[in-house]
């Protein structure tokens, strides 16, 4: 996922900032893939022009939500159904940053629809 730095080295794109670094993963959730994208794009390029290490954005596996119905409400006449789908698509993008930074790059307008998860990981 990352790569190694020794210790005593300083982390991309951090010259001289006293704050520490935390890894952080963002998770994007959505029903709608243009908006979803949009939203990675913009968070993305944030990162980039900051200078950050980034890693993503990760396509996850798309979850399908089914439900089939009968047609016929009282069961009576021939075996017909309706097949119902909703699809969720979800992103994963990973920083090393400052939580100050991340905080300027997650301020971007988010489209309706999109879910944002942010969590940081010290280890």
């Amino acid at each position: 996922m990352s790569s190694y730095v020794p210790p005593g080295k300083k982390e991309a794109g951090l010259e001289d900032s006293g704050a520490q670094v935390h890894r952080i993963r963002i998770t994007l959730t959505s029903r709608n893939v243009k908006n979803l994208e949009k939203v990675c794009a913009d968070l993305k390029k944030g990162a980039v022009d900051k200078k950050l290490a980034v890693s993503g954005p990760v396509r996850l596996p798309t979850k399908k939500l089914r439900v089939t119905t009968r047609k016929a409400p009282s069961g009576e006449g021939t075996n017909t159904w309706d097949c119902f789908e909703m699809r969720i698509h979800k992103r994963l993008i990973d920083l090393h940053a400052p939580s100050d930074v991340v905080k300027q790059i997650t301020s971007i307008s988010i489209e309706p629809g999109v879910e944002v998860d942010v969590t940081i990981n010290d280890r």
